[in-house]
């Protein structure tokens, strides 16, 4: 049967259910979307042709606050792949303690087929179609595959022209001369960083001689590896969707993406050497970060990984059954809901600010997105330690946890 992320997410949420002892009725509840909308995007081509696009709105939970999570632009997107992210948004909101709920958006397209005013008129009629349960106070999407501050721009513009006032708070991940954050676009990256930092000191390895191989060169990769080789990690492999390259004795990221920049991928960069994409994982390596897809790490290839640590970047990268498989090798796995909540918590604070008209610096959002992060990585280990769980069910114990208390707390209307 082939992989499906939703089946995947109800998977973890029924056996995180049944080791808290969570009540039937948070159990139903949180099982179901609260919203689920389907919209049709129709769309006047430069060639004088016409398309109409489908576009999804998921929105998960609401209890803790307004729904928050990205629009991923794909022609694999599904509607069952963005109920699972918007499932898995609620519980990274609220591992590391931001008061929102969970959503996800996607359109079925091929953005590297379209140009760049075809994609304006897909964002603004994407946006005018799901304007009725989006908002600053209900919904708040933010960038995801394929979509980037000039489309946040684009969403922003529509609502508020729509509203007939400005609305910054409606989207993040917005041009910081529309009321954007400083730090955001590499704030998952960041965020990924402090865990792997985290995760380093808790085990006692030395930074300057862990080994680390990142699958994926986008925006969350590349901003991981450049911030990892700073703190002095030598990235030993890298990937990126036309191919992967290694050198043992470590890449200079500064050039490389330098290369990246230049060309448009990591391949044929001149000091490595080239990997098939599928070997890029089972590298040998300290620490393996999946910043790609979902779905990387699977029963048929977990056995042969032969990293310490997999930092999961990306949403979902290792099924179920090689989670299984990791922790019969006893490699330590620190899951998405808690590694790349860099992304979620910056934009936290960027609806923050623009909701105070007050922004803050760089250095401001970056210490404060440092202790969020550890706080909750330290939260996360010391349910992993006292119940005797590993870091994924302690992220998932925590979030559920926190998500049903506020389902009890609030009951039932009417």
């Amino acid at each position: 049967m082939a992989f499906n992320l939703w089946h995947n997410a109800l998977e973890l949420f029924d056996n995180v259910s049944k080791k808290i002892n969570l009540d039937e009725v948070a159990h139903k509840r949180l099982s179901k979307c609260v919203r689920e909308l389907t919209v049709s995007i129709p769309v006047k081509l430069d060639n004088g042709g016409f398309e109409v696009f489908t576009g999804y709105r998921v929105q998960h939970n609401i209890h803790r606050g307004p729904s928050k999570g990205g629009i991923r632009f794909h022609p694999d997107v599904t509607l069952d792949e963005v109920k699972a992210l918007a499932m898995l948004m609620t519980w990274k909101c609220a591992v590391v303690g931001i008061p929102y709920g969970g959503a996800k958006g996607g359109v079925i397209c091929d953005p590297a087929k379209m140009s760049i005013g075809e994609i304006e008129k897909l964002a603004r009629r994407y946006t005018s179609e799901i304007i009725t349960i989006i908002g600053p106070e209900k919904d708040i999407p933010a960038p995801d595959m394929n979509t980037n501050p000039q489309v946040m721009a684009w969403i922003m513009d529509t609502y508020s022209m729509d509203k007939g006032y400005v609305v910054p708070g409606v989207v993040t991940g917005k041009p910081i001369s529309i009321g954007g954050s400083q730090g955001r676009e590499e704030a998952t990256g960041r965020g990924v960083m402090y865990t792997t930092l985290n995760t380093l000191k808790h085990f006692n390895m030395d930074i300057e001689h862990t080994s680390v191989v990142i699958q994926g060169y986008g925006n969350v990769g590349k901003a991981t590896a450049e911030l990892l080789y700073k703190e002095g990690c030598k990235i030993v492999g890298v990937g990126d969707v036309y191919g992967s390259i290694c050198n043992p004795h470590g890449l200079d990221i500064t050039k490389l993406s330098k290369h990246w920049a230049d060309t448009g991928s990591v391949i044929k960069y001149k000091d490595a050497d080239s990997v098939e994409n599928k070997d890029l994982l089972e590298l040998e390596c300290d620490v393996l970060i999946p910043a790609a897809l979902e779905g990387q790490i699977r029963e048929d290839n977990a056995e042969k990984i032969k990293a310490k640590i997999i930092i999961e970047a990306a949403n979902g990268p290792v099924t179920p059954g090689a989670d299984n498989i990791l922790r019969q090798k006893n490699i330590c796995v620190v899951p998405d809901i808690l590694a790349n909540a860099g992304g979620v918590t910056v934009s936290y604070f960027e609806w923050v600010q623009g909701l105070q008209s007050y922004f803050w610096s760089k250095r401001e959002v970056n210490l404060k997105l440092r202790d969020i992060i550890t706080k909750a990585f330290y939260d996360v280990l010391a349910i992993s330690e006292k119940e005797n769980v590993d870091m994924r069910m302690a992220s998932y114990m925590l979030a559920v946890g926190r998500v049903a208390e506020a389902v009890k707390i609030r009951g039932l209307y009417p």
